[in-house]
């Protein structure tokens, strides 16, 4: 099956077309359209990663241009990574696809919607199968398109507008050093084939200094995707489009490619120590700066989107800590519990129609399905014994504290509890005590919208045990088969890690409980005490401000001078030029006005000038 792969994009790609092309046509038929290809691309994928357990990595590519002495190709790779990339994205945009039906029912741009999603999966697909870099960089290019599209599908409201532009630029800034990467390695290497520059790096053919450069470079085409600091501003901003995509986009897809990069990458990372390091620092700073803003934040969406920027920054920990099976094993637990939070989240907006969780409460009783499946991802994000999230946590844990970053492992311990904290105070608000809302009119989801977060709890619940040092590290072992560079299976560490990661969670799970549940500690007791600390995080630490009254204000300041310039030296100079020419043509005309009595004269003064020339001269020009 791995030779047919190439088909799994194309599935998506038609839903977008067809939808498209006959989307009004077709109206309500919409959803079943983009249901029924996105399904179709899951079961491609799943028969994929089943011919890739027992079968070696496949390749096929074609020429595609020939410049010069350069070759550059086209095709799709499958290896263990990507096949199970394939999945994952297949999946949960399968059961996105699924719950949107439920979620966008009566809008009467759903078959726009469903398209924008077929382009979306489709680019996400695409970029996983991608065998270069070259091919790897259209098609991010591409996710990048899909997910301005769809974050601004409101487009009558300001605020989406506002959101995908922010998203495109910021983007932009990580995808222009991305490509420098890109092209430093062709430079060095005269390819961009994955196979061709890892060999090369093992080869020592590239100076340890211009792999260091390259690797920083792609780092940070990698930050813009997914929202390390300090480009992650966008990604919580991304809110405003509607609540499917944000699970799409937080949970398997366009976040998820910076990672994927990073840790399809991981040779060329693992062959500089600084370039891990900055991996690692970024990664740990990102988790708790995050997660402290998650703390106080009062929309649903909100707090769920700061939670996927810090476990963002748990992944680039992992990866930057030399831990490649740990990063890619939480961005598999982790695409599950945070599509499924997401779903449940969007489930509860539309029931109480609004996100502001101050305005809810009283729900457990209300939302019976949509309550403990919300419990579910909570626990699982939290690190709970048992969980998937427990246990990919522990392995990032493991990773960072074995490979010597003592300081880094303590503030990502502290990020596990804030984590904790934050995500059960949500859950609380939401759920917890006394209705603070109008729910006379509040009713569970329907089916359509139930069944892809039931199936979603079962592998936040069950994902980790792949990859687990009681049952077997069987997802690691793997996915480093036959790759030195990718380091081992599983890490082993001390036992105690283990246990205080779990005492650490059940910590932040307990304080969040006596505040929001039994109310035994008033809300504000800490926000009283340090009034500064608590405005400086409920602001964001101001980088919005600050890149207000930075780049953006720069950038206006720039564009008057620019103008200034335009208007004042070029139309000038362009308008005096003008001025001239046509001043010069007037006189002319004026002149050549068929007068033979102005002819005489201007022969007559032109001898005259000649002659006291001559005078002056001694008969000499």
């Amino acid at each position: 099956m791995m030779e047919f792969a190439w088909i799994i994009p194309l599935f998506p790609l038609l839903s977008f077309l067809l939808l498209i092309v006959y989307g009004k046509k077709w109206g309500s038929a919409a959803p079943y359209i983009g249901m029924l290809l996105t399904f179709a691309s899951f079961i491609v994928s799943l028969l994929v990663l089943v011919a890739r357990f027992e079968n070696p990595t496949y390749k096929a590519e074609a020429t595609w241009l020939t410049i010069g002495d350069a070759t550059l190709t086209a095709g799709f790779e499958v290896n263990q990574l990507n096949a199970l990339m394939l999945v994952i994205v297949s999946l949960v945009s399968f059961l996105v696809h699924m719950y949107s039906k439920g979620y966008m029912q009566g809008d009467e741009r759903i078959s726009v919607f469903y398209s924008y999603l077929g382009l979306f999966t489709f680019a996400m697909l695409g970029l996983v199968l991608s065998p270069n870099l070259l091919q790897t960089y259209i098609f991010w290019e591409l996710v990048g398109v899909g997910s301005f599209l769809l974050i601004g599908f409101y487009f009558y409201k300001e605020e989406a507008k506002a959101a995908a532009k922010k998203a495109f630029i910021m983007t932009r800034i990580g995808d222009v050093a991305l490509f420098i990467g890109m092209i430093l390695l062709f430079w060095q290497v005269g390819s961009f084939e994955y196979d061709e520059i890892f060999a090369s790096v093992s080869a020592g053919t590239i100076s340890s200094e211009m792999i260091t450069l390259t690797a920083i470079l792609i780092f940070i085409g990698a930050v813009g995707k997914s929202g390390q600091f300090p480009l992650h501003s966008w990604l919580p901003d991304a809110m405003e489009g509607p609540t499917p995509v944000s699970a799409l986009i937080h949970a398997a897809t366009m976040v998820a490619a910076g990672v994927y990069l990073v840790a399809t990458m991981f040779p060329v990372f693992a062959a500089s120590e600084a370039a891990l390091m900055t991996v690692a620092i970024v990664g740990a700073f990102t988790a708790i700066f995050a997660a402290s803003i998650g703390l106080v934040q009062k929309d649903i969406k909100r707090v769920l989107a700061y939670s996927t920027v810090s476990q963002l920054g748990f992944m680039m920990l992992a990866l930057g800590s030399a831990g490649y099976v740990a990063g890619v094993f939480h961005l598999t637990t982790h695409a599950f519990f945070k599509a499924l939070l997401f779903l449940a989240a969007g489930s509860v907006i539309h029931a109480v129609h609004t996100q502001d969780i101050e305005k809810m409460g009283g729900l457990w009783k209300k939302l019976r399905l949509t309550g403990p499946l919300f419990l579910i991802g909570t626990l699982a994000i939290s690190g709970v014994p048992l969980l998937s999230g427990f246990f990919s946590k522990d392995e990032i844990l493991v990773a960072t504290w074995v490979h010597g970053h003592t300081i880094l492992f303590l503030l990502a311990i502290i990020a596990a509890f804030m984590t904790a904290f934050y995500m059960f105070r949500l859950f609380f608000l939401v759920f917890g005590g006394e209705a603070r809302g109008d729910t006379n009119h509040v009713k569970e989801s329907p089916n359509v919208m139930t069944v892809p977060m039931w199936v979603l709890a079962f592998l936040a619940i069950f994902a980790g045990y792949i990859n687990t040092p009681w049952f077997g590290s069987f997802l690691g072992d793997w996915l480093t088969d036959g790759n030195a560079a990718l380091g081992h299976g599983h890490i082993e560490g001390p036992i105690w890690i283990m246990g205080l990661a779990t005492a650490v969670s059940l910590l932040g799970i307990a304080l969040a409980w006596l505040i929001y549940s039994r109310k035994s500690l008033s809300r504000d007791w800490l926000s009283s005490r340090a009034p500064y600390a608590y405005q400086l995080v409920n602001k964001k630490y101001y980088i919005d401000e600050f890149y207000h009254f930075t780049v953006v204000k720069a950038a206006s300041i720039l564009s008057r001078v620019a103008r200034l310039f335009e208007v004042i030296i070029v139309e000038g100079l362009i308008k005096l030029i003008t001025a001239f020419i046509t001043g010069l043509s007037k006189l002319g005309s004026r002149m050549q006005d068929g007068q033979v009595q102005t002819y005489g004269t201007v022969a007559f003064l032109g001898l005259a000038v000649l002659v006291i020339v001559l005078a002056l001269t001694g008969g000499y020009l």
